[in-house]
Formats: C-alpha cells, structure tokens, sequence
C-alpha cells in the first residue's frame, strides 16, 4: 500500500490521507482539507479526537455484530423488537439503510461481508458462525437474508440458505425491488420496504 505523502507540506499530506477514502478522489481530498483549514478549532479538535477514538470506543455487539459503544446493541436490547425474525445483511450501513425505511422490526445480524472468493473472503472471514449459533438456540423462525442483489449478495444467500434450512428455520431472501446489481444501502425508504414486504422463500 502506497504511504500517503510524509513531506513538508501538512495541507498535502491531509489531503493524501482524506483520499484514501472509499468515495473520495483527490479533487474532493483536496476540497475537505481545505474546508478543515477554515474550520474553528474546536471542530477540528472534536473531529481529531472522535477519528483518534473510533477503534478504542467501537466493538461488535456480542449478539448480532454490528458496531457498537457497549457489548450489547440497542436494538439487542430493546424489547420491543420481535426476536423471532433475523434480518441478515452485509454491513452496518444496510442495517441503517433497513432502519431508515420503518419496515422491519426484528433483530439484525451483521456478516461484515459477503461470500467474494476472487478477493480472498470465505465463511471464516464473515459473522456466519455466529449467526448459526444464534439461530441454533431456537427463538428465531425465520431468517431474512437481506444481502445486496448482486453475483456476491446472491451466493451468500443461497450459502447461508442451506446452512440455515436444516435448523428448521424459514429462510427468505428480500424481493427484487432492489434493483440487480446494485447496493442495499442505496436504496430509496419506498424500495426497501417493498423488498421486504415481497420476500420470498429461499
């Protein structure tokens, strides 16, 4: 991996690092540098410690394995929610992305991945062991595999499928309203409910 540049220029350098980002390009690096350049320092202060933070402060909930400040999740935790039913998904931001559109009000459980053999992911790099623990206890009747619409999304979904399938469990995968090929959390509230509503059997 590329380092980014160490020379005597700190607008550089910071605009170096931003660039890393997944999203951003150089032009975009270049303009938030700037933008942290004109910021008050009490800003900047605040955002320098909650980056210098992140990892010390953030954890996998012991449950479901999204992110987290304590080991169990609010969603965990909260009674409301109907622990028969598991959404599963790929990342944390699809679970914020389900959360958004109102629709779903079971628990989640995150995989931090999907089944992508040409980049070096299998089962052991993904939540999957937990998941069937968790199922294995016996609350959970169904299980929604909510995996983007895509080559990936749809392979981890037919796997977790004939894991989960002999727990006795039902197993659903969410309906193609969500366009093929494209990614779960940039989908619209309508669109998300609709996928979930339509689910079908896997």
């Amino acid at each position: 991996m590329t380092r980014p540049n160490d020379g005597n220029n700190p607008l550089e350098r910071l605009s170096a690092l931003l660039a890393r980002m997944p999203g951003i390009g150089g032009k975009t690096a270049m303009r938030l540098a700037l933008s942290l350049v004109r910021a008050d320092e009490e800003y900047v202060a605040a955002l320098s410690e909650a980056i210098g933070t992140i990892h010390q402060r953030l954890r996998f909930c012991s449950i479901c394995c999204d992110l987290c400040a304590e080991e169990i999740c609010e969603r965990c935790r909260d009674a409301r929610r109907d622990r028969s039913i598991i959404c599963v998904i790929a990342q944390p931001q699809d679970r914020m992305a389900i959360d958004r559109s109102g629709a779903f009000s079971g628990l989640y459980h995150v995989l931090h991945g999907v089944l992508d053999p040409l980049s070096g992911v299998g089962p052991a790099e993904l939540k999957v062991s937990e998941l069937l623990q968790r199922v294995g206890e016996g609350e959970v009747q169904e299980a929604i595999v909510a995996t983007s619409p895509n080559v990936e999304g749809d392979a981890t979904a037919l796997y977790l499928a004939k894991l989960l399938r002999p727990l006795g469990v039902r197993v659903s995968r969410i309906a193609s309203g969500v366009a093929v090929g494209g990614e779960l959390e940039y989908a619209d509230m309508n669109t998300v409910q609709r996928a979930l509503a339509d689910r079908r059997s896997l």
